[in-house]
Order: C-alpha cells, then structure tokens, then sequence
C-alpha cells in the first residue's frame, strides 16, 4: 500500500517527456539575406537609471538599418533620471522618450506600442542586454516563418556564488519548458524580456491582458493569440536572438519576483498551462509529503526515493538539453542538490506569496 501514492508521478513524467521530445527537434535558426522589415523595440522601465545606459548602448550598436528601427523608452512614473537618460542618450537609432499615459508596465507597453511605426514590435527590459545581431535575428526570422509571436531566449547574467547558480539553473530550466511547449505548438510561458509579435496582433489581442493584474503582459499575451486559430506563434533558437537580463541581487528580491511571477497564474484561462501547473505542483506536493512521512516512518523511505528518481528523470533530460545549447553545462553540477531543495523551494514561495502581502 505504501507504493500505490507513486502513480501520482505518472502524469508530470509523461507532460515533461513530451516537452523533453520536442525540444530534440529545434533547430538553430541562421539569418538569411538581409531584413527590410521596421521594427520598433519598446522597453516599459521605471527607475532604471542605473541600468537603462547599458540597455541603450546595446541597441544602440545594433547590425540593421537604422531607417528600419526605432527605440520606444516608456517612462513608468519613474521618481530618478530615467526619462532625462532616455530623451538624451546619443544613438544612429531614434530613441524616442515618452511618459506613461497610465500607470504600470502595461499601460507602458500599451503607451509605446501605440505610437510605434514599426509593423513588427520587440519588448525587452530596461535590465538587459543584447548581442549586435539581435534585431537583425529576429526580423530575418520573421521574414523566413511569418509568424505573429515570436518567443525569443532570455538567459541570467552570472553572478558569484552558489545562489547565483541556483538562480540560472532554474531559469534555464523554465527556458526549456518554454521552448519545448513552444516547439509542440502548446507555448504555456514567455518572457517580456525577449518578446517579438506583429502589431496588429497586439491590438487584436490587447483588451485580454487582463489590465487589472499588473503582471503578466507577455504571457496574457501568449495565452490569448493561442485562442486564436489564426495565429502562428513560434519559438526562435539563436544564440545571436537572446537577450541577457540581470539575476536577482539577493534573496529577498528573488523572492520578490516568484511572488510577482506566480500572483497571476490564478488568472491563467489556457488549458494546457493550468494542467501543467496543476501537475507540477501535486508532484511537489507529493514529494514533500513524501519526506514528511519518511521522518516519521522508514517504510516510506524506499518510496520517495523512486518518486524523485522518476521526477528526475525528465528533469535531468530538460536541462541537459538546455544547459548544452547554451553552454552551461558546468551548472548540471548543482542538479542533485537542486532537485533536492527544489521542492522546498517553490513551497516556501508559495507560503511567501500568501502570507506577505502584496506591496
């Protein structure tokens, strides 16, 4: 009897298999020709002084036309200098600064979109940075596929110490999920960071972003084109299309960012996604109520070890594959480790999600 809970691990190898199987068959996408398509990029930021330069000077040096691009910096209310940064940086590129119309990083987006000239529009954030051929990537991408979302990758810069590797360790993870859900035509998440759809599919789609939730732009996004019979969303693999954005400096901030990243899942309506989360979550469930008994009984003890064995299964494929096409692999070092505090990790967020109250 002690056995029979473990088929409860069934579902989540056989979701994270299927995902596992699809990313074997991405491709790295290589530009082809020379792009003519504008493009407008609209990075949403609100006190980033410190940081916007950076992002700024990485667009700034960008291989494309610069009659086919334009940057859009959308000020969020910001109370330092990151308007005055924005409206004075010198670029080849027009970079146009403009004030929020609302308030909150929709409403930004809305803001910059709006007065866009590009039919093809690229969110990025005000803490990342980008390679030369990054615009020239995903325009020549859409293009070659014509699609109407493109899913681009998003990778943490490093920093020192075992919390540093913890954190790119779990986001290539999430990159995986992305990108295989993507390849097998079921995308559950995306990341605004690196984010490229056509204009009109925006304004198709913009009243569904469920402006009352202040995250969850991108994948309110996602979830409402994935309705739409019409649209063709599609994930792009370059190395030259990713887009570096910054780790979390602390624990408390890292926190902080899984409170904001799982605030919005009560409001997810796509299926698939909501049977993923549902899932993964039971399984995590299940392991730490698995560890529970074990303390109290040995008899349980044999158990949780094949559920984490089978749990790590997919786990490990996922993330070998990832940490592979993104030269990482130094970090499968910490899997074991990982997969054992994982658990305890995403329980101590969600307990943290609930009990502190959102600011």
């Amino acid at each position: 009897m002690h056995w029979l809970p473990a088929i409860l691990i069934l579902p989540y190898l056989v979701l994270l298999l299927k995902i596992f199987r699809s990313l074997l068959k991405i491709k790295p996408f290589l530009i082809k020709g020379n792009p003519s398509t504008n493009v407008s990029v609209v990075v949403a930021c609100r006190n980033e002084q410190e940081k916007l330069p950076a992002l700024l000077e990485s667009l700034s040096s960008q291989d494309y036309s610069t009659h086919l691009c334009e940057i859009i910096v959308v000020n969020d209310n910001s109370d330092d200098r990151t308007f005055d940064i924005a409206s004075s940086f010198k670029s080849n590129i027009k970079i146009t600064a403009v004030n929020n119309s609302g308030s909150g990083k929709k409403k930004a987006l809305e803001t910059g979109i709006n007065i866009a000239t590009g039919s093809l529009i690229i969110t990025t954030d005000a803490d990342c940075t980008t390679g030369k051929n990054w615009i020239r990537t995903i325009a020549s991408f859409y293009e070659n596929r014509k699609p109407d979302l493109i899913i681009c990758p998003v990778m943490l810069k490093p920093i020192p110490g075992v919390f540093g590797k913890f954190q790119e360790l779990e986001f290539l993870s999430l990159q995986g999920i992305t990108a295989g859900s993507a390849k097998n035509g079921n995308g559950t998440i995306c990341n605004g960071a690196n984010l490229a759809f056509t204009k009109d599919a925006y304004l198709n789609h913009s009243g569904n972003l469920k402006s009352g939730i202040r995250s969850g732009d991108d994948i309110f996004l996602l979830h409402s084109m994935k309705k739409d019979p019409n649209s063709k969303i599609l994930w792009l693999e370059s190395g030259d299309a990713l887009a570096i954005a910054d780790s979390s400096p602390t624990i408390p901030a890292f926190f902080r960012q899984r409170k904001r990243w799982i605030s919005k899942s009560s409001s997810y309506s796509d299926s698939y996604t909501i049977l993923l989360g549902i899932v993964t979550f039971v399984t995590i469930l299940f392991l730490v109520s698995l560890t529970a008994a074990a303390f109290f009984n040995s008899n349980f003890i044999p158990v949780l070890l094949i559920v984490l064995i089978i749990k790590s299964i997919p786990d490990f494929l996922i993330l070998f594959n990832t940490t592979i096409r993104y030269n990482k692999i130094r970090l499968m070092n910490l899997f074991i480790p990982a997969q054992l505090v994982y658990p305890f990790y995403v329980i101590g967020v969600v307990v943290y999600s609930v009990i502190i109250p959102e600011t």
